[in-house]
């Protein structure tokens, strides 16, 4: 491996893309420590750390995959959500919307003008969510004392002024967040925005590992003051490696459908007849289920809990919002996997389409054996899609929930526990294997080895 890597470190072209993407994620990481003025960045922590606090919990959840920093108002805050959220919605709307379907199938030109809607979106999305977040930290006490009680900018109005400041600071970040993804993509190795994602995701990881040093001893057995012991490390290195194999196995995971290419004759030679296959992809959905049903489940949350509050913590409905609000309960976990089946199926309906699939087979004179072209095909693709659809489900489901369970079973940190499975895992795994991939590409077009091989 270390001759490999050197290898990757000798080829003049790799060796640039790696290091200017290694500069552009470090300019990313700089600007996400920048605070913003007249915050105050200590209270924006103990305001996300607040427990039972809806929003404190939407912050907390939408910073594990957006590259967010909503613990503290920085110019790199609101991260990419807003680019994600543009995307999801464009691409969700060309599944009903006419022209913008149109659009997907013209090839790079109609890529080309999705993405310019995708940016003018993200543009009036930053705008309205940087205005809420600091519109609702301002509102619980987040700006400087010294500031807010200064007789001086309570008479000129110039709190508003440095709100719509900060809002033009966040949004201005995000468009160069969304332009540095771009840069890596054309310029650097790997997928920009994920990269963004996955460095958000590992610098978490050794602030986690420090804070939960002091509940591990390496005396076999734990020692008397409750810290768990050698064993315990062991067999967490142990399920963390089986839960990486897992992911990268069930995310290289396909079923392989055969197909046949008719026959045909031109002159005095024959054509086609070749036997290839049609892959279809265990886990179609991504991480998009586990993303909709932690942000959904997000609502009923902050909703009954605010009707608790309402009626003074008593009744059904605040029994209802303390099973909600407890990840480690049984009604959560039922909840949170019943939403992971449906979102399983839901995304896979609008990004699987088997009536294209079997027009575009009949058309290039493919078939798949045992069936007929055109509806006989899409049917039994359909059928095939559901069946590894529950699988891929199912797997989602157990990794989601397994920092759930070791968190009930183990007590440790939940920056620790999230390494352990859900959307971090599955997005750190999937882009590294993705970087790697792509690495590989540039080593076998020189005739060397891939770092896989």
């Amino acid at each position: 491996m270390l001759e490999k890597l050197r290898v990757v470190f000798t080829i003049p072209e790799l060796r640039n893309k790696i290091f200017l993407t290694l500069a552009l994620l470090a300019v990313y990481r700089i600007g996400w420590q920048v605070p913003l003025p007249v915050f105050n960045q200590q209270a924006l922590r103990d305001l996300a750390g607040q427990s039972g606090d809806g929003l404190a919990n939407v912050m907390r959840t939408v910073a594990i995959f957006s590259a967010t920093n909503l613990q503290g108002a920085t110019i790199f805050g609101l991260g990419i959500m807003p680019y994600i959220s543009a995307s999801i919605i464009l691409q969700l709307m060309a599944t009903f919307y006419p022209p913008l379907e149109a659009l997907q199938k013209e090839g790079e030109a109609g890529r080309k003008k999705i993405n310019q809607y995708t940016r003018l979106l993200t543009v009036a999305l930053a705008l309205i969510q940087s205005y809420l977040i600091l519109g609702y930290s301002s509102g619980n006490g987040s700006v400087l004392p010294e500031f807010l009680n200064d007789p001086k900018n309570l008479q000129s109005g110039m709190i508003w002024y440095w709100q719509i400041i900060c809002v033009l600071i966040m949004t201005t970040g995000t468009v160069f967040l969304m332009w540095l993804g771009e840069q890596i993509d054309e310029y650097g190795i790997g997928n920009g925005i994920s990269l963004l994602i996955m460095a958000n995701i590992l610098s978490e990881l050794p602030g986690a590992m420090y804070n939960s040093s002091d509940r591990f001893t390496l005396e076999l057995g734990g020692s008397g003051d409750g810290r768990y012991g050698v064993e315990y490390i062991i067999l967490l290195l142990g399920l963390f490696y089986a839960v990486v194999l897992g992911v990268i196995m069930m995310t290289l995971g396909q079923r392989r459908i055969p197909t046949h290419s008719a026959k045909h004759v031109k002159g005095n030679k024959v054509y086609g007849g070749t036997k290839e296959y049609l892959p279809l992809k265990v886990n179609q959905s991504g991480v998009m289920p586990i993303i909709f049903a932690s942000s959904l489940l997000l609502f009923p949350q902050f909703f009954f809990t605010s009707i608790a509050n309402f009626f003074k913590g008593q009744g059904v409905v605040s029994s209802l919002a303390n099973a909600l609000n407890d990840q480690h309960s049984l009604t959560y976990m039922t909840i949170f996997v019943g939403l992971i089946f449906f979102f399983c199926f839901f995304w896979t309906a609008i990004s699987f389409n088997p009536k294209d699939i079997a027009d575009n087979l009949k058309n290039m004179g493919a078939f798949i054996p045992g069936h007929r072209p055109g509806t006989p095909t899409a049917s039994y693709l359909e059928k095939v899609m559901v069946r590894i659809t529950y699988i891929g489900a199912g797997f989602l489901a157990l990794v989601a929930i397994l920092p759930l369970v070791l968190g009930s079973i183990i007590d440790l940190p939940s920056q620790i526990t999230v390494f352990y499975g859900g959307t971090s895992l599955l997005i750190a795994v999937s882009v590294a294997f993705d970087l790697v991939q792509k690495i590989d590409s540039h080593l076998v077009m020189r005739n060397y080895r891939g770092l896989l091989q």
